[in-house]
């Protein structure tokens, strides 16, 4: 899977109101059970992996897929799936973003 391409204006803001975009999203189909997208406490390796794969996989078709994202990186969310990305995967986002916006600032 490749990067998601991050809304850069949205990063740092909390512009979304969830009842605009979120009842339209994968994850709130009456198939799938919304705690696939956090963990457990305590859950480790293979299962957590496993379950981070399950739920990307409700992302991989959602019609708010970019919208969820933005809106994880915007208000900062560091837990569960969003937007497709894990955890993990947000973190290094928004690391990549952080670094970015230094080099703007030295560049200027």
């Amino acid at each position: 899977m490749s990067a998601p391409q991050i809304n850069r204006q949205a990063v740092g803001r909390k512009p979304y109101d969830p009842q605009d975009w979120a009842a339209a999203g994968s994850c709130r189909r009456d198939d799938v059970d919304p705690e696939l997208f956090f963990h457990p406490e305590g859950e480790t390796g293979k299962a957590r992996q496993d379950r981070v794969v399950a739920a990307k996989a409700v992302c991989a078709d959602c019609p708010v897929l970019a919208t969820c994202l933005e809106y994880a990186l915007a208000r900062g969310e560091q837990y569960g799936v969003w937007g497709g990305t894990g955890e993990e995967e947000r973190a290094e986002l928004r690391r990549v973003e952080r670094l970015r916006r230094r080099r703007v600032r030295v560049a200027s």
